[in-house]
């Protein structure tokens, strides 16, 4: 793995300005690969059902959490270290008529503000990429969860045939990820951590694919709006233009993922 000194400030900038703004836009305010089907496969798998407690970790809208709250009558809890995604996930779920139905904590989600034992699963989406100490994540993962709970997560992940230095640094800077686990890697994590794995799988081929409908849905049909988010500025634009189909090419060369991983915590 390639690791980069990007700290969690970094991130938030994204989140607390435009560059949020503008992966909302192109992926919808789940801000995940996949959106809604993304998610109902990954709860699914997960055994989601009704009256669980669940925890979305990295949560920024909150739309994982209202998905999941509208979809299988859990009850929702979300946590997320940006100060406008935690604000803004407060008020749609307000906007929705589910804040009655969840709870938003602002905080880190490698000190989660939850005794230990409290949920019956911890959830993320295409987000601990974002996470420096991701070893600590899963600990605190493991933690909150009851005997037998279940964490189920996708995550962008490096590929199977691997990136440079070159090339990992050139992603982890545009996206702003410290460094990207593998599929083996988070599944040797969640082994070591005291998980019993049931699906690590690798689904690159799709993501890459998505990636190239951002780039035409820039290209062809949101350039208006993306360039007004960023003030208009056509060389930032076409700077990320490029990143992107750098991305792209990375994907579908197997150098640079997604994957999907549903883990039982042990007793």
């Amino acid at each position: 793995m390639k690791k980069l000194d990007m700290p969690l400030t970094k991130v938030n900038e994204v989140y607390d300005g435009p560059e949020g703004k503008l992966w909302e836009l192109i992926m919808g305010e789940q801000i995940h690969a996949g959106g809604f089907q993304s998610s109902m496969d990954l709860a699914r798998r997960a055994d989601i059902a009704p009256g669980m407690k669940v925890l979305d970790l990295c949560s920024a809208l909150g739309a994982g959490v209202r998905f999941l709250v509208r979809n299988f009558d859990v009850e929702g809890f979300g946590l997320d270290g940006t100060r406008t995604m935690h604000e803004e996930a407060l008020r749609r779920a307000k906007e929705d008529g589910l804040d009655g139905k969840t709870e938003f904590k602002f905080g880190d989600v490698t000190d989660i503000p939850w005794p230990d034992g409290t949920f019956d699963a911890v959830w993320g989406e295409d987000a601990w990429c974002y996470v420096i100490d991701k070893a600590q994540l899963v600990r605190e993962a493991r933690r909150v969860l009851k005997p037998g709970g279940i964490i189920a997560f996708t995550d962008w992940i490096e590929g199977a045939k691997g990136l440079s230095d070159e090339e990992a640094e050139r992603i982890n800077r545009f996206m702003k990820f410290p460094y990207m686990e593998s599929l083996e890697g988070y599944r040797d994590l969640l082994g070591r951590t005291g998980f019993d794995v049931q699906e690590a799988s690798d689904h690159t081929e799709g993501f890459a694919n998505l990636i190239d409908l951002y780039m035409r849905m820039l290209g062809e049909q949101l350039t208006g709006d993306a360039l007004r988010i960023i003030g208009h500025d056509m060389e930032m634009f076409q700077a990320m233009a490029g990143e992107m189909k750098f991305l792209s090419d990375c994907a579908h060369a197997g150098k640079f993922g997604r994957g999907r991983f549903i883990a039982k915590r042990t007793p």
